[in-house]
């Protein structure tokens, strides 16, 4: 393949700066041009709802790299400056500025917006968002002002931003429709878990509540729940999910459903790749469309995007993966499963300690979960990969190695 004498990606996240990162290691001497709608240079996301929110990290520490990173590799970073357009037919990227960028090949990494709550008051001052860096610059003064912070949505972000604030010194009251935090993730059993965790750590939790409204004068004051309680605050912050940024990918006449469609290889035609959060790609692991909103998607797959769009052909085949820390417990999840699906247990949920694995229909290891049990991660992945059918007992015997529960060729489910 001909080297393309221009590429741009669209999307100065994590995945955004990967790839350029990876282009340049790769040998790529041509235009690299690096454009992000936030006036920061590239940063990562994690932090904001955890050690930066808490004040315990520097600013510093949550940029991909440091200041003279680009300009020292030649990459064009256009922070503050947002797409409007793509061309498919002229390859350009128009910028909200006017200005059109010629590619050869095109990263499409625009990430995921938080959603919105549509009920009456959300526009309030006081009522918080957190996806960017400035978010959590703001949540990060309603912290350290004190008073308690209404969170609407259990899930992971307003499960780590009420442990933070509940760190913090605040009062915090954390509302989820469903009945325990994470019940849409992890399952009923493993979010009575992170139930019990935010109450010991004296957060009030309000399970099976709708939001009616958001009242006050001018700014929010208290949350009027469905059943008519009110709970007074100093402010709100609303974790109801994320959806992906698909605007210029369905403008240019891309695919698009639940995020860019694109195949293994990332490639979603004509000299388009996606990566990230708004990614929607065919894995060969499972044989359909995954779209993975965790930082190690972006991590990995910006890279990938970018070794494919100089002729490699390397499916991205990475399982999905995610950590969460709050309060002491800390947690890594790797595959893919229904939250509803059956659970063997190794070790104590009570005591916040164990290893938890959904199981597929055939009996197979879909997902795996080490809670405050560490090094076990590559284990649990070859497990998931393997296809294994395990007998529960075996997998709930913490004195059975997770290593020699991995089969044998010759005893592979096939």
């Amino acid at each position: 393949m001909t080297e393309p004498s221009s590429i741009v990606i669209v999307g100065a996240g994590l995945a955004g700066a990967k790839a350029a990162e990876t282009l340049r290691e790769q040998g790529y001497g041509g235009r690299l041009v690096l454009v992000g709608a936030e006036p920061e240079r590239p940063y990562e996301r994690p932090p904001l709802s955890k050690d930066y929110l808490r004040g315990e990290s520097e600013r510093e520490g949550v940029y991909v790299h440091a200041a003279d990173f680009y300009g020292e590799r030649a990459i064009e970073l256009r922070a503050g400056n947002a797409a409007t357009a793509v061309d498919l037919a002229a390859r350009t990227v128009t910028l909200e500025g006017g200005e059109r960028l010629r590619w050869d090949r095109l990263l499409l990494a625009t990430g995921a917006a938080p959603r919105r709550l549509p009920v009456p008051g959300s526009d309030l001052a006081g009522v918080h968002l957190l996806r960017t860096l400035g978010d959590s610059d703001r949540l990060r003064r309603v912290v350290t002002a004190g008073g308690r912070l209404v969170v609407i949505g259990a899930g992971w972000i307003g499960a780590e931003v009420a442990a933070s604030a509940r760190t913090g010194g605040m009062e915090v009251t954390l509302i989820e429709r469903g009945q325990v935090p994470l019940e849409g993730v992890l399952g009923a059993e493993v979010g009575r878990m992170y139930a019990e965790l935010h109450r010991d750590h004296g957060v009030e939790l309000i399970g099976g509540a709708g939001v009616d409204a958001i009242e006050g004068a001018g700014r929010a004051e208290r949350v009027r729940l469905a059943d008519g309680r009110s709970i007074d605050c100093a402010a709100v912050l609303v974790g109801v999910g994320v959806a992906p940024r698909t605007g210029l990918a369905e403008a240019a006449g891309l695919g698009v459903e639940n995020g860019v469609l694109a195949d293994a290889t990332l490639s979603a035609g004509d000299g388009v790749f996606a990566a990230g959060d708004a990614a929607n790609a065919e894995h060969p692991f499972y044989g359909r469309r995954v779209r993975v909103e965790h930082w190690a998607n972006a991590l990995h797959q910006g890279p990938a995007a970018a070794r494919n769009m100089l002729g490699r052909v390397e499916p991205y085949e990475r399982l999905p993966y995610f950590f969460s820390d709050q309060y002491d417990v800390g947690m890594e999840y790797s595959g893919l499963a229904d939250p509803r699906a059956p659970i063997v247990v190794r070790g104590d949920l009570a005591r916040r300690e164990a290893l938890v694995f959904w199981l597929a229909e055939d009996g197979a290891v879909a997902a795996g979960m080490n809670v405050n049990v560490w090094d076990v991660n590559e284990h649990v992945q070859a497990l998931i990969r393997s296809r294994a059918v395990v007998p529960p007992s075996r997998l709930a015997d913490a004195d059975v190695p997770l290593k020699s529960l991995l089969p044998t060729a010759q005893g592979r489910r096939r």
